[in-house]
């Protein structure tokens, strides 16, 4: 037997299971792999369990619920994923695993790269302003949709608007919503839309899908043309967990199509209810006014409006009474200054008359040739003929000698 084992190097399976735990834990403590999923099992607990397989081999998967939370999308069997993780060996079955802290669909890193900075350039431009949001009509007649004409999406709006509100009409905008043509195809009918104001509210979206499934509602074409809408727009891409940038263009963003048609939909119940509720508000309130004026205006008889308007009429005349008054007496006061001003003035005019000097005994002395004013004899020469006017009458008189006043 010895020549068997010859150096007695015999481990038990613990011991080499544990010598393996060890060299794979400590050597591929982090690992990206990429493979396709299978035997994918979502446990009660919330854990998912599966295998990461390619044409060659196979290893086992683990993804807690703590970090499935983290994740945009639902794993399916067929699915290729890059999934991070640290590998583990797992004893009571002598088997290795990946536990995985991150997974992405294969291929969507390069992806979620390029739609990341298409939503900053297209954020730069203003595309997604809030201030740009309009808002939904309370009531629209009509709803539009645009999405596959053949998709489940469709089939749920039809029956969620029916059921809300049948008096609510639903356009269908057909288009492709996957594929290299269906980014245009989105576009055209949002345009045509547009263009002969086909509804009042747009309902924009698919089911899900993966990533790549969903891109054309992220293409800049289509972003551009949900925001350029003047008809407000519900963008409704995949499920809660998806995203496309038609979101965040959009006027509103709902989780699913389903959430959309019921977002835009009125219920025509809550509707009748609430007309009938403000209805019988409304006519509480007119009830009530009319008691309030009836009770108002029986306090209102013939003697009391007399009354009443006595009241606010004497103030005013007794005010209209004393202003007249006092503007009677100022007047009489300005009147009386001005006469005694007046009186004032003639008495000094009189003072300055010539024929109050003259009546006073004095004469008036002037040489008639020329009517000159005589002040001093020296003013005259002997036959010179002057003019004396007394207060009544004139004279006249022939200078026949001068005699100068010599007293000094």
């Amino acid at each position: 037997m010895s020549d068997f084992f010859p150096d007695n190097n015999v481990f038990s399976v613990s011991q080499i299971t544990e010598l393996i735990k060890t060299v794979i834990e400590n050597n591929f403590s982090s690992v990206t792999i990429e493979g396709e999923i299978s035997n994918f099992r979502p446990s009660s607990t919330g854990h998912w369990y599966f295998t990461l397989k390619d044409s060659n081999a196979a290893i086992s998967a683990v993804m807690f619920k703590g970090k499935s939370r983290s994740l945009n999308f639902i794993p399916k069997d067929g699915m290729s994923v890059k999934a991070a993780g640290s590998l583990s060996v797992y004893p009571q079955r002598g088997t290795y695993q990946i536990i995985i802290d991150r997974m992405e669909l294969a291929g969507t890193g390069d992806i979620l790269k390029l739609l990341e900075e298409r939503k900053q350039k297209l954020a730069a431009e203003g595309l997604f302003d809030e201030s740009k949001k309009k808002k939904l009509p309370f009531f629209p007649l009509t709803v539009g949709v645009v999405t596959s004409p053949t998709g489940a999406a469709l089939q749920d709006i039809l029956n969620i608007t029916g059921r809300r509100n049948n008096s609510v009409s639903v356009i269908i905008l057909p288009c492709s919503v996957q594929g290299a043509e269906a980014a245009e195809s989105i576009c055209q009918q949002i345009e045509t839309a547009n263009r002969y104001k086909l509804a009042d509210v747009l309902i924009v979206g698919r089911g899900g899908g993966s990533l790549e499934d969903l891109l054309p509602f992220s293409e800049e074409n289509v972003v551009r043309a949900v925001a350029a809408s003047e008809i407000p727009i519900v963008s409704a891409v995949g499920h809660e967990i998806d995203f496309s940038l038609s979101d965040f263009a959009a006027d509103v963003r709902a989780p699913t199509p389903s959430a959309a048609a019921e977002l835009v939909t009125p219920l025509k119940t809550d509707i009748e209810s609430a007309i009938q509720q403000n209805k019988q508000t409304l006519i509480t309130e007119m009830q009530s006014k009319l008691e309030r004026y009836k009770l108002l205006v029986k306090s209102f008889s013939p003697e009391s409006m007399e009354l009443r308007f006595r009241s606010i009429q004497l103030p005013l005349l007794q005010r209209f009474d004393s202003a007249k008054e006092d503007l009677l007496k100022t007047m009489q006061e300005k009147i009386t200054q001005q006469r005694n001003k007046l009186v004032l003035a003639v008495q000094k005019l009189e003072q300055l008359n010539p024929q109050a000097v003259l009546q006073r005994g004095y004469s008036l002395v002037r040489l008639k040739q020329t009517g000159t004013i005589l002040k001093s004899a020296t003013d005259v020469k002997p036959g010179d003929i002057i003019e004396v006017i007394p207060a009544q009458g004139k004279l006249e008189a022939q200078i026949t000698d001068i005699k100068p006043n010599t007293e000094k």
